[in-house]
């Protein structure tokens, strides 16, 4: 029977509840169907906390160097709870429109300051005029931005505290403020603004240029100053390890979207005003004007296009989490919007800024106007845009939500594998698509004769594409792209193979190599589960065929058997039988820089001592010993008898009795005296996990600091020399640059 909650009619039915833990002040929306699917009535979330809302709160505050994730973290994770209904869900929406209202505004006003500096000094009427209305509206900008940042204020205090009136309490508030890098990002943001509003304000002298100068540029540069540091209360704060850099690119982000979108309206009201009849006057200077903005907006657009990819490489990491999250396709939505605006900036700049030098009355004046109308087309569709960046502000970064797939297909290069034929069409048809992409480039770069060119390039492009990508296609799932819930440890591999054993032997056999007794009566013989393409499909893929089995297979599904941490146990264990099939020609010799072979993580005790992990030795060689006595205590009293000498080179042994004997230590014996680790607790499961990638009575495994497995030496436990083993730690240790540690997940 096939869990109809894991079903694709079923797939959007429900969004799982978070964090459960923690109950709102009024009854959460009704969950959203991918997210109650990602995780399956079978194993409920776990709540991130059991506490009350307000321990939970002091907890969070008093953990060193928090304060920026504490606050992050509340509020999103609030935020599919205070999505539907209810006073919070009111609030929550009542703080998203500030967060729009503030943040345009502070763009806006960046804007408009730069603009007046690009524009530069005139003694026009008509542009003295346009000057003194964008100050104008500078000051309300500057009161709006401190309205909103108030209401943000309060809206983010109440989220934090669970409870819609403490946006109202001067003590949460002032928790907020003094205890969160959020409260500390506000106070020096507003300060600045209050400092900028009250410069607005002022009357000041500017006959002189340099005193217009001055005065100008301090508006710029108080206008940044409050606008930057947003970038200090995002969702950049909360990266790690490079927070900095995250902070520093998003900072650059706003600052150049300020000067580039803040200035949009100013420049459309300066055409609109120079292209009236008795805005004569100043025609030149608008002319001027807006050239030099176009020359600052595309430098703009260059910087944002970089600092705009980064940063997708960040939050979003993936194609997966682009079409597969919430952040995403509001990502995708921010995107379709700004190439909108580059098609109407590109009309402007190639177009109708070149006809403003023309006749005054036939040519100039109707490009002006027409040139005004589209500025502020592209401002109205710069202010949908910063909508959109407000939604992403409280919406969980894709990086760290489940990606639901949305196609039936996706694209990899592992379908290539074993198909020549398909190989060399995947191979011909890039090699045509990039010819194609590269002409079309060439042309259009000409001034004349693009068509030629350009036609028949897009066709190459077409015919490359629609060549290369059929052979690179395979089945995806709506939990392709599910990451794990259970980490690839021991433990669950354990756990997964007594499984196996109990629901699937009778088709794909006790080795997994589609052999079981069942074989015959089925369909299609079962998938031999040590092959390579074990390893090529995705975990996700795995959890939705063990979800809802495969029909034209025969394959059951175990959705309503099995609970969703049952079912990642079995994936670890295929995993782990695939892996320890691929390392069977992995001899005791390490292969220089080849690490692919990932060792699980297993938890140990020894003797009374508190339990620890494998992953805590990152950093340092590892060997794992599973012996077995009486046949291997020739080499344990040897390895016993060399201890210091493995000490001195930083290796740390694990010897691990393959009969889990709890009494193990004292069974070694007093003499050699036994100083690494022995494992008294855990052994059954570590012996379970790590025999799938040996299976001869005594075996070694060599791990390196990143907690890969880089060598595995079989014997029957006779001493053996001990040199081999030695140079092998040294050639370990003299690595550079060594490889990212692997992720604790299998993908």
């Amino acid at each position: 029977m096939i869990d109809s909650r894991w079903s694709r009619p079923a797939w959007r039915a429900r969004r799982r509840p978070r964090l459960a833990g923690r109950a709102p002040a009024t009854p959460p929306a009704a969950p959203s169907p991918a997210r109650r699917a990602l995780r399956g009535a079978s194993a409920p979330r776990r709540s991130r906390c059991s506490s009350s809302a307000a321990t939970c709160s002091r907890r969070r505050r008093r953990r060193r160097g928090g304060g920026a994730r504490w606050a992050a973290c509340v509020i999103i994770d609030r935020h599919d709870q205070y999505s539907g209904s209810g006073t919070l869900a009111r609030v929550y929406a009542l703080g998203l429109v500030a967060r729009w209202m503030h943040l345009a505004s502070s763009i806006y006003l960046v804007g408009a300051s730069t603009m007046i500096v690009i524009a530069g000094r005139s003694d026009r009427p008509t542009a003295r005029r346009w000057e003194h209305r964008i100050l104008s509206s500078a000051r309300g900008l500057a009161v709006a931005a401190l309205a909103s940042g108030l209401v943000v204020l309060g809206v983010q205090t109440a989220l934090f505290e669970g409870r819609a009136g403490a946006a109202l309490e001067l003590g949460a508030i002032a928790r907020v403020l003094t205890e969160t890098q959020t409260g500390h990002v506000w106070l020096v943001r507003f300060g600045c603004l209050v400092l900028l509003s009250t410069f607005l304000l002022l009357r000041l002298s500017v006959d002189r240029r340099v005193d217009w100068r001055a005065a100008r540029g301090e508006g710029v540069l108080l206008g940044a100053a409050a606008l930057v540091p947003i970038a200090a209360a995002g969702h950049a704060a909360a990266v790690e390890p490079d927070t900095a850099r995250a902070i520093a690119l998003d900072g650059l982000h706003v600052i150049v979207a300020g000067v580039w979108v803040g200035g949009l309206v100013p420049l459309a009201l300066l055409l609109r005003a120079a292209a009236a009849t008795e805005g004569a006057d100043a025609r030149p200077y608008a002319v001027l004007a807006a050239r030099c903005f176009s020359r600052v907006a595309l430098g703009a657009m260059v910087v944002l296009a970089v600092t705009g990819a980064l940063l997708a490489t960040i939050h979003v990491g993936s194609v997966a989490g682009l079409v597969g999250t919430s952040y995403g396709r509001l990502l995708l939505a921010k995107l379709a919007l700004l190439v909108l605006v580059l098609l109407l900036a590109t009309l402007n700049r190639s177009v109708l800024l070149a006809r403003l030098a023309g006749d005054g009355p036939t040519v100039g004046r109707p490009a002006m106007r027409r040139l005004s109308g589209f500025v502020g087309a592209e401002g109205l569709l710069a202010l949908a845009i910063l909508g959109i960046v407000a939604a992403l502000g409280v919406t969980p970064p894709a990086r760290h939500e489940a990606a639901v797939w949305p196609f039936g297909i996706r694209l990899s290069i592992a379908a290539l594998e074993g198909t020549t034929g398909e190989a060399t069409r995947a191979l011909i048809g890039s090699q045509i698509a990039v010819l194609g992409l590269a002409v079309m480039i060439a042309g259009g770069m000409l001034r004349t004769r693009r068509l030629p060119l350009v036609a028949p390039a897009l066709i190459a492009l077409g015919a490359g594409v629609g060549l290369a990508l059929p052979p690179l296609a395979i089945d995806a799932y709506p939990t392709t792209y599910l990451r794990p819930s259970v980490p690839y440890q021991a433990t669950s591999i354990a756990s997964g193979a007594a499984l196996y054993h109990e629901s699937c032997v009778a088709c794909h056999g006790a080795r997994g190599a589609g052999d079981g007794s069942a074989r015959l009566a089925l369909p299609r013989p079962p998938a031999d589960l040590r092959a390579p393409h074990t390893a090529q499909h995705t975990a996700g893929d795995l959890f939705w065929w063990l979800t809802n089995g495969i029909p034209a297979a025969g394959m059951p599904g175990f959705g309503a058997r099995l609970t969703e941490e049952q079912r990642w146990d079995v994936i670890n264990f295929l995993r782990a039988l695939s892996a320890g099939y691929a390392a069977r020609g992995m001899g005791s010799t390490v292969e220089p820089d080849r690490r692919w072979l990932v060792a699980p993580d297993f938890t140990f005790a020894v003797g009374p001592t508190p339990p620890r992990a494998l992953k805590e030795y990152r950093g340092r060689v590892v060997l794992v010993v599973l012996y077995h006595l009486p046949p291997s205590r020739p080499r344990m009293s040897q390895l016993a008898g060399r201890e210091g000498t493995l000490a001195a080179l930083g290796i740390e042994v694990i010897a691990v009795p393959t009969d889990a004997a709890p009494d193990a230590i004292r069974r070694l014996g007093a003499e050699p005296r036994v100083l690494f680790p022995v494992v008294t607790e855990g052994a059954e499961a570590i012996v379970t996990a790590y025999r799938l990638f040996a299976a001869s009575p005594h075996a070694e495994f060599l791990i390196d600091r990143q907690g890969y497995i880089r060598a595995i030496a079989q014997s029957g436990g006779e001493a053996a020399e001990l040199e081999p083993l030695l140079a092998q730690i040294q050639e370990l240790n003299q690595e550079k640059a060594p490889a990212e540690a692997p992720a604790e997940h299998v993908h």
